[in-house]
This record gives structure tokens, sequence and C-alpha cells, in this order.
């Protein structure tokens, strides 16, 4: 399993840089980190789908806080702070970001394009 060695916050860019004890380097969008955070609040409680997060284009990271020597909590300027980014939580993230990334701009745009529906119900 990889372990983080190091993390940067650019509080300009808004980015993490996440390195890795195989010297590889993740480089993470606050919104990515915040709309893909493991809590349950996003992840879904239970079996209960992924939830959308949407509008986190501007959040930054406020404070990192490590937790024993295995996650780090991040918190973010609109007041989340639950979940732990553990190693193994960042190097799936690193992993798949392409592909996270993809899907989550994939589901904002399904959801801007049906916000303005309404379903009708018709009871003969």
């Amino acid at each position: 399993m990889k372990h983080v060695t190091k993390v940067h916050y650019h509080r300009v860019s808004k980015n993490l840089d996440v390195y890795f004890d195989d010297n590889s380097k993740a480089i993470f969008s606050t919104e990515f980190l915040r709309v893909h955070s493991p809590s349950a609040e996003v992840q879904g409680h239970g079996s209960a789908p992924m939830k959308l997060v949407l509008n986190k284009h501007a959040v930054a990271i406020t404070h990192i806080i490590p937790v024993g020597h295995y996650a780090l909590r991040l918190e973010f300027d609109d007041g989340h702070n639950s979940g732990l980014f553990s190693w193994q939580y960042f190097a799936k993230l690193q992993a798949q970001q392409d592909t996270l990334w993809h899907d989550y701009v994939a589901r904002v745009a399904e959801h801007n394009n049906h916000q303005d529906s309404v379903p009708i119900k018709f009871i003969p």
C-alpha cells in the first residue's frame, strides 16, 4: 500500500500536492477533493448512491489535520470537515482521478440539463 510522505497546499491555485512513498505525486484541486470527500455525507449512507455536490469551484481548504499515521482531515471553507482522507483513499483518487473527474462533470451536466424540468403525474 502506498503511503503519503508530504502534502503541500497552494492557497492561490487551491491545489493540494500529495507526494507518495513510491516517488509519485498527485495534484488535486480543492473542488475535486470536496466533491469526492470520503464522508458519508458525500459518499452516501450505506448502499445509498453518491451525492452530487454542486457549486464547489471556489471552495478552499482552511485546515489540514493529520490523523495518526494513516490519514488527513481536510477542513473546507464551506464548513465541510467530515471524512478522513486515508493514504489508501488518496492513492485511489490518484489512480482514478481522470475517470472520477470526467464522471463528475458528466453528472453535473446532466443535472443542469434537467434542473428546470418538473415531472408531471397524470391520474386518469
